[in-house]
């Protein structure tokens, strides 16, 4: 279950932003703490890991892309970006890079508390769920220490390409839409680009070389989308 008062680190470096985004957080009953740089809100992070960021992109010290690249090396923590940007590249961007949903500025201030309570009902609210490692021939998957190990190496896996990797070897020889697994990784709240997807599976496929003679393989459905293929 979630803690009480889950902690949310907000990074924006304008100053009215991140302070109606205090509010916003604090009246839903979070801890918040705020960083206006990129750098430091790194140093944040490592000094006490939130339980989820809230992240502009165009940060001084170093931008909101570099700053979840350096957290995603060492945490799966949720990260929510927030961006003024709303073009579809940037968007897709942000969710090729680990972050796992993102809001485009101006915001209403409660769909934003909407989208952090979402969040972190997917990564926080169901641990008995998240109990279990998946184990095919060359291939063990565990989502409680999100790892992955590939023909007895551990390979390294941004959080969600992993997690797109657990959702469908959980099912077996299911066929998912893009738009299913967009819900059902990213979120029903998710209102994403299904690209996304479709660059998740090609780099899954890149590290998951030769797997078909281990008796499976990520599958296209040509029309439909996606199926672990046993």
């Amino acid at each position: 279950m979630m803690k009480d008062k889950p902690s949310i680190l907000v990074v924006d470096d304008d100053p009215n932003i991140s302070r109606l985004e205090q509010l916003y957080l604090e009246n839903e009953n979070f801890e918040v703490r705020v960083a206006d740089r990129g750098d430091t809100a790194v140093e944040e992070f490592r000094r006490m890991p939130p339980d989820l960021m809230l992240l502009d992109v165009m940060l001084p010290g170093m931008d909101g892309y570099q700053v979840l690249k350096t957290v995603r090396k060492s945490s799966s923590i949720p990260v929510i970006m927030v961006t003024a940007r709303g073009e579809t590249f940037d968007k897709v961007l942000c969710l090729e890079l680990g972050a796992d949903d993102y809001i485009t500025k101006p915001f209403d201030g409660k769909e934003m508390t909407a989208r952090v309570k979402a969040v972190l009902r997917r990564t926080q609210g169901n641990e008995e769920e998240k109990n279990t490692d998946i184990s095919y021939p060359g291939l063990t998957v565990s989502i409680t220490d999100y790892d992955v190990h590939y023909e007895g190496k551990k390979l390294e896996m941004p959080p969600k390409e992993l997690e797109v990797l657990y959702f469908l070897a959980s099912h077996p020889n299911q066929v998912f839409t893009r738009e299913q697994l967009l819900s059902q990784v990213w979120g029903f709240d998710f209102f994403g680009d299904s690209r996304t997807v479709d660059v998740h599976i090609k780099r899954l496929r890149e590290k998951l070389t030769e797997s078909e003679k281990y008796g499976w393989s990520l599958y296209t459905v040509r029309g439909v989308g996606y199926k672990f293929s046993v």
